[in-house]
């Protein structure tokens, strides 16, 4: 909804606005405007430079000024980055186990990985969207999964759900809204932004289905900064393959629930006491993920919930306590604005530089070796 305010301009005039009111939608993706008019308030703030990365367009009406979110293009664009991002995977799986597990230390994760997505799509375990190799794979019975943890004391007793934005995960962040709960959940690959904020207050009996998508989150969800003083309750994560002994889990290899878990405990959202749990198919259960090999980011679960069994692991792997800096590539970094702007916060505030891992792209010399 765009927040009327004091000053009416058009957006042929040569005139720029000064402000931005703050309750305004703060959207970043790809939107085209159509406007001929646009509430606002006197602010320094750069339309021209700023009109492609809003997420919505704006179209007069006789009644009102309405803002209308652009749904195809926003999703467009969504599989457009998707799609780039998943052949860039597909190249960093094959460069990290060409050489085999001796020379580099992630191999064996893109082979348990690559073993259960050829699994699923063997087995027609898989669901839409196909093929599921480089994805956390949404998976046949993905409802009955969610109805087993929508049933957990700890889903019940929860008021906020931190949930992730995929497919198999959708009918659970049905659940959190539909049962009145706060549903936090991030926005996609964290390109956009951070985290929005859903509460079924905020929809109608009739959108709260469509928030629980990707598009529906960026067209009703309130996004939100590092400084929200939010509490969450449970944190429900998608998984590649999670070992029931040991609560060891894989994703689907970019890192982002790991970044985000590090980024709550760094609001204070979070801490150790809050349940971690994972929802997937019985064939993603392994008992091959070694735990001495896992990284000191690598997010553990406590409780899987599979169509047919709920499993507590009881994991006695440490949580991570924050961003861990020193294993964080600048490749990363250079894609996540939200992650540079807390790294600026903490060296502002501690006045050290913080340190940066090692870069995720091979130099032309190493890749010619191997």
């Amino acid at each position: 909804m765009i927040t009327h305010s004091s000053h009416l301009w058009r957006h042929d005039d040569n005139r720029i606005p000064h402000f931005m009111d703050s309750n305004m939608i703060r959207l970043s993706a790809p939107f085209t405007f159509k406007p001929n008019y646009v509430f606002a308030k006197s602010h320094n703030f750069d339309f021209h430079s700023q009109r492609k990365s809003l997420g919505f367009k704006l179209e007069n009406s006789k009644a009102r000024n309405a803002a209308v979110f652009d749904d195809s293009a926003y999703e467009a664009e969504r599989l457009r980055l998707d799609a780039k991002a998943r052949e860039s995977m597909a190249e960093t799986s094959k460069r990290e186990t060409h050489s085999g597990s001796e020379d580099d230390p992630k191999a064996w994760k893109w082979i348990i990985r690559k073993r259960i997505w050829d699994l699923m799509e063997a087995r027609n375990i898989a669901q839409n969207p196909r093929p599921v190799h480089h994805r956390i794979p949404n998976f046949v019975g993905a409802a009955l999964a969610a109805k087993n943890l929508g049933e957990l004391n700890e889903f019940l007793v929860a008021g906020c759900v931190k949930v992730n934005p995929d497919s198999p995960q959708k009918q659970v962040r049905f659940l959190t809204l539909s049962g009145g709960k706060k549903l936090l959940t991030p926005q996609p690959r964290l390109r956009t932004g951070f985290f929005s904020v859903l509460e079924s207050g905020m929809l109608s009996p009739s959108t709260i289905n469509e928030a629980c998508t990707s598009v529906g989150v960026a067209k009703y969800g309130k996004p939100i900064g590092l400084d929200e003083k939010i509490k969450v309750d449970l944190i429900v994560i998608g998984s590649v393959a999670v070992d029931p002994k040991t609560g060891a889990r894989l994703g689907k290899g970019e890192g982002f629930a790991e970044l985000e878990y590090g980024m709550l405990r760094y609001m204070g959202a979070i801490d150790d006491s809050t349940p971690v749990v994972t929802s997937v198919h019985d064939c993603q259960l392994v008992d091959d993920i070694p735990v001495e090999k896992l990284l000191i980011h690598d997010v553990a679960v406590d409780i899987i919930c599979t169509p047919t069994q709920v499993i507590f692991t009881n994991t006695t792997i440490p949580k991570p306590q924050g961003i861990y800096w020193d294993k964080l590539s600048p490749d990363k970094l250079g894609q996540i604005r939200i992650l540079r702007e807390l790294k600026s916060r903490i060296e502002r505030e501690t006045g050290q530089k913080l340190p940066c891992g090692p870069s995720e792209k091979l130099p032309p010399t190493a890749r010619s070796r191997r």
